[in-house]
Formats: structure tokens, sequence, C-alpha cells
């Protein structure tokens, strides 16, 4: 028999009134044949708004409270919305509909359709698809922490990236998800000491995807790989939770030495398209670093950073920059130029 989990969140009003989410459930045991077919039980009908994990504007606060609430349950709305999504569009799209079953309807839960998808991206000559599903079902159905992280990085994708307007589009389409989880089989995998079968995941995610991640950095749950082309994560890196990674982020070393050496990212960060971030420095929680800046030194929490080499410009508002998806740090700079230029003048500094 193998086990295969799965989450339900509900939304409650806490005592201030505030919407926050609640998990709840078990886990489901498949019998004979290896299948999860209890993935396919008695699913609970609720909206997306039922799920609000990562509301556009929410503080992160909330949005890891409701984590801490999550277990394996006999619901899972996501998985529920991928079928639905894939049977309208198998309909209104006959032509795709052989790859929208292959993919999806004949799958009985999340993780096996994944495995399907992330197997039929990869596959070459020496990796065979009928293979890799094998590996990719035995990673996901035994790691109760991947379960949990595809679930969570298709809830970010879906509530911060305005292209994706489906549930199912990260699953079929979109290669920042797919990367990302396939970097988390990768890991687990160099984490059991499969590192040779780990470091060939890697080459063959880089040049499908044009995402290069070691198998041994350390990723957070609830992330957003924006595009992902040119994204590069090295070996000693870590990325909290809730951060988003624009395309062309590269996570970097400065050298030859060895040991601990790359970026450690904190929760809720937004790294801008085309930032470079070299060294074993720290980028705080709920950071924002513009598109194209060279950040080699560390950088505040809740700070706005820009420019080559990177300046601190001001500090970002209440919610975490990755869920606000808020880039645009033209502004705040300069009203930070204009204030520090009056401070100047009254100081006498600057001649009048």
């Amino acid at each position: 028999m193998t086990s295969c989990g799965y989450l339900v969140l509900e939304k409650v009003d806490d005592h201030d009134g505030e919407a926050v989410a609640r998990g709840r459930g078990r886990v489901g045991v498949a019998q004979g044949g290896g299948g999860c077919g209890s993935c396919a039980g008695e699913w609970r009908s609720q909206s997306e708004a039922m799920f609000p994990i990562y509301v556009m504007g929410n503080s992160r606060g909330s949005t890891a409270a409701a984590a801490r609430g999550i277990v394996d349950s006999a619901g899972d709305p996501i998985w529920e919305a991928v079928k639905s999504e894939a049977k309208y569009e198998a309909e209104k799209e006959p032509i795709l509909s052989s790859f929208l079953y292959a993919s999806v309807l004949s799958h009985n839960c999340l993780e096996r359709a994944l495995s399907f998808v992330l197997a039929n991206r990869l596959e070459d000559p020496t990796l065979l698809a009928t293979q890799l599903i094998d590996i990719f079902n035995d990673v996901m159905m035994n790691n109760k922490d991947i379960r949990h992280s595809i679930r969570l990085d298709a809830q970010a994708f879906k509530d911060r990236d305005p292209a994706c307007a489906q549930y199912s589009w990260a699953l079929l389409y979109l290669k920042g998800y797919h990367s990302l989880q396939s970097y988390r089989i990768a890991h687990v995998l160099w984490n059991q000491g499969r590192k040779v079968l780990a470091l060939a995941l890697q080459s063959r995610i880089s040049e499908v995807f044009a995402v290069d991640i070691h198998p041994a950095a350390r990723i957070g749950e609830g992330i957003l790989l924006d595009h992902g082309t040119g994204l590069v994560i090295g070996e000693t890196a870590v990325v909290g939770n809730w951060v988003s990674l624009m395309q062309g982020v590269t996570l970097g070393g400065t050298g030859k030495e060895h040991g601990d050496r790359h970026p450690k990212i904190g929760p809720g960060a937004l790294l801008g398209a085309g930032a470079t971030i070299l060294g074993n420095i720290n980028v705080g929680e709920g950071a924002m670093i513009a598109a194209g800046s060279l950040v080699l030194k560390d950088v505040p929490p809740h700070s706005m950073t820009v420019g080559n080499p990177a300046k601190v410009v001001g500090y970002t508002e209440k919610e975490d920059p990755s869920l606000t998806m808020k880039h645009d740090a033209r502004r705040d700079y300069f009203e930070h130029v204009a204030i520090s230029f009056s401070d100047d003048r009254a100081n006498g500094s600057v001649e009048r």
C-alpha cells in the first residue's frame, strides 16, 4: 500500500475578525496496485476563496500562521480545481483532450500528475520517462514536506503571477513551477546520498528549463519563480519561505572558496529581474532588491535596495513585497533623495 498526502484549508475568522486559514484532516492510504485511490475519495467542493493563503497584500504574519495549521487532509481543493479546469479545457479545446487526460485526468492525485508532467519534460535517451516517473513518485509519495510545498507553491503562482489564471496552468505550462518542483525532488535525492542522480537531474533541469539550482541549496515553501529563465542558485544558498524571484536572478559566490559561500534570503523577500547577489551575505526578511541590482553586502530587513553597487533607498510597507509583487522603487527612491537633499540644506551642507 502507498500513502498519498493531501491537504485542505478552510477560511475561518480569528478573534480579531481577520480571515485566516486552518488545516485539518488525515492521511489517506491507497488500496492495492500501488495507486493512491483515496485521493479520489470524498472531495469537499470549495471555491478558491476558501484557500486564501496568499491573498495579495496579506501580511506574512497571517500567512505563516495559516501555514502552521496545515496537516494532511481528506480534501484537496487545489487538486480538485486542477481536475475541474482540465475537464473544462478538454471540452473547450478538443485537440488538447488527449494531453489533458494523460497529464491530469488519468491520475488520482496531484503528486502522480506532477510526476508524469515532470518526467515527460525531463526525459532524454538516458533518463527515460518511465524511470523518472517511478523515481519522482517514490520521492513525493514518501515525503510529506514536498507534498506540502507543491501545493503552497501552486497557490503562490496562482496568487502572485497575473499570467497564471488557473492552478492547472502552473502544473502544465509554467517552467518556473516545473523547475522548482524538479529541484525539490533532486534536493531529496541529494540528502538521501544519491548525489550523482541529483546532479544528473540538475544538469537536465538546466538544459530544459534554463534554470540552474544546485540540489544542495535550501529553498522554503510558497515560492514563486516568475518566468525562471536564467535563474542561478548556488550550492550553499538558502531561500526562505514566501520569497518571489524573477528571471535572471543569481545567488552566487565571489570566488573559488569552499564552504558556506552563497547568499541567505530572508522570508518574504522580492528579488527583481536580473538581480545579482554574491557571497555569504544576508538579505533581510521582507526586503526588496530592485531589478538589475548588484548586491555585495548585507541588506537590512524590509528595506528597498537599488543600483550597482546596490544601496538602500528606503523601506517597504507592512506587506511583504513578495506578496504584493511591488517592484517599482523609483518613487520611493526619489522621495528618499528629496528628503536627503532637504536635510542637507537644513543642515547647511548644501548652498542655497
